[in-house]
């Protein structure tokens, strides 16, 4: 539906939830995309052993139910159009009767949910990928072992009983939510696409799973995994249940949006900006010139979180952050300002690269058996040791960055402009070494939370409120600062980026060494 700009109410608001790895966030968002209330809380995660990382559905609906009515607290509720919700790729195991399924070994259903981090279905992607099957070609060849398909076989072959032949639905994380919300079981083409090989032209393919030896999951036009499918932001059923509604305290009634993977919500929330009067060369180009990075949990937190946490000055470089009320990186980015004296503080690194796959590499090389990687490690270790450790692992996550836009440019596709939002995208350092590493100019969003605001733009489209996902994305998305590269620098950056693919060369080949005759 079509409403003219001028006659909508001035004062609507929509609902975003924002389920991430180790919290579920919300924001209450004004039309113009303005985060007016925002509230988080933490939610459970269960290692009961290496690669294994489970959560349960009902702890996270509790927690979304938790932070809505939190943001709407002292709002009128009838200014209140839409909701949307976004989530990490975990997947969510539910019997016939929509009850919580143990993924698990001890057997606890409560902990129903296989986190998208984890790594127990190895063996399981192996062999999918040796069918070679052409449905890969769809997730750049090969599939992760964080994608469903090999979970889904996970549980058929080693939680049979418990789970697999009691179970009546598996849902996308950010599926399952909108289901809560609404009753409806449709899935969204975001999630559908991007992690379990459906196709927006052809629909699932029999021929899939059945070589992978789940062709019971075709049984009743794949009830079990999806058959209404619906794109992102589309409206589901009647809106927001009775139920739904007394548990997030909202009214009844409003409209739900098709949902859409976390990552995917922060593209969403940047990338539509108007860049008009910035000197940007994307411009008046198509949006695909246009490059939406999104610094989150699996990104990179992880990474550098683990190079700066593992090291031995850790303590005392909180001690003295905590001293100055700042984040530890704040400090180590002045740390750095304070070394680094009159070259450029990227220059520090130039005897020491990392490669920064602790967790296996996911895009582009999609290959779960690389490692991390340090070349340059001295005896001392003190402060400035850690401060040029942790420029070096951020360095490394903007080559990562680099590998991808060139795998991507490669394929065919033309990008001018980075587009970064997600928690990383607030640290200075880390901008501008994106910005200097890969040649481009990266635009932030004047919010913040543009995670938050992708999702809130789910619930303005589902509303009726805009005539489109695009309308809706330019009048909520808004250039706050744009960073450009510093081309005096760029030499030392090639150089640094041939150092770069060498590590991963070398590690191959190391691997080929060891298992040799």
């Amino acid at each position: 539906m079509e409403v003219p700009g001028g006659d909508r109410e001035p004062g609507s608001y929509y609902v975003g939830v924002d389920v991430g790895t180790g919290s579920v966030r919300a924001a209450l968002v004004d039309q113009r995309g303005t985060l007016v209330a925002f509230a988080d809380q933490p939610i459970n995660q269960w290692e009961p052993q290496f690669n294994h990382h489970e959560q349960s559905s009902e702890d996270i609906w509790a927690a979304c139910c938790v932070v809505t009515k939190k943001v709407v607290q002292g709002i009128n509720l009838n200014r209140i159009r839409g909701l949307g919700f976004d989530a990490t790729c975990s997947l969510v195991v539910l019997d016939k009767e929509f009850r919580p399924l143990p993924v698990n070994h001890e057997g606890d259903p409560h902990r129903n949910i296989i986190m998208w981090l984890d790594h127990r279905a190895i063996s399981q992607v192996h062999r999918i990928n040796e069918t070679k099957h052409s449905v890969l070609q769809y997730v750049g060849g090969v599939m992760s072992v964080e994608m469903q398909a090999p979970k889904l076989l996970w549980l058929k072959e080693n939680l049979r009983e418990t789970c697999w032949d009691k179970a009546g639905h598996f849902f996308d994380l950010p599926d399952f939510l909108s289901w809560k919300a609404t009753g409806v079981p449709a899935r969204s083409l975001c999630s559908l696409v991007c992690k379990w090989t459906y196709s927006a032209e052809k629909g699932w393919d029999d021929s899939f799973w059945k070589v992978i030896g789940l062709e019971d999951l075709i049984a009743n036009n794949y009830n079990k995994i999806g058959n209404k499918v619906l794109p992102p932001g589309a409206s589901l059923g009647s809106g927001l249940t009775p139920e739904a509604a007394k548990d997030l305290g909202l009214p009844a009634g409003i409209a739900v949006a098709a949902s859409l993977i976390d990552a995917h919500a922060g593209g969403l929330g940047v990338i539509g900006a108007d860049v008009r009067g910035h000197g940007l060369a994307c411009e008046g180009q198509p949006v695909t010139s246009r490059l939406a990075v999104i610094c989150g949990t699996s990104s990179c937190h992880m990474g550098i979180d683990h190079m700066v946490q593992g090291h031995a000055v850790f303590p005392e470089l909180q001690a003295k952050a905590t001293a100055r009320c700042q984040s530890v990186y704040a400090y180590l980015n002045s740390h750095l300002d304070l070394i680094k004296k009159t070259q450029p503080v990227g220059f520090l690194t130039v005897d020491l690269h990392v490669w920064p796959d602790f967790h296996g590499n996911r895009s582009p090389l999609a290959d779960l058996t690389l490692k991390g990687m340090v070349t340059g490690l001295k005896l001392s270790q003190d402060l400035d040791d850690l401060a040029i450790l942790y420029l070096a692992t951020v360095q490394a996550i903007a080559f990562g960055t680099r590998l991808i836009i060139e795998a991507m440019e490669t394929a065919g596709h033309s990008i001018s402009t980075l587009f970064l939002c997600g928690g990383l995208s607030k640290n200075p350092l880390f901008v501008q070494m994106h910005a200097d590493i890969t040649g481009m100019p990266v635009v932030l969003s004047q919010e913040v939370e543009s995670v938050l605001v992708g999702a809130a733009i789910l619930g303005a489209c589902a509303s009726g409120d805009f005539a489109s996902v695009q309308e809706a994305m330019a009048r909520m998305s808004k250039v706050g600062k744009v960073v450009f590269p510093r081309c005096e620098d760029k030499r030392y950056y090639d150089k640094k980026y041939q150092v770069f693919l060498k590590l991963v060369e070398h590690q191959k080949e190391y691997a080929a060494i060891m298992k040799g005759d």
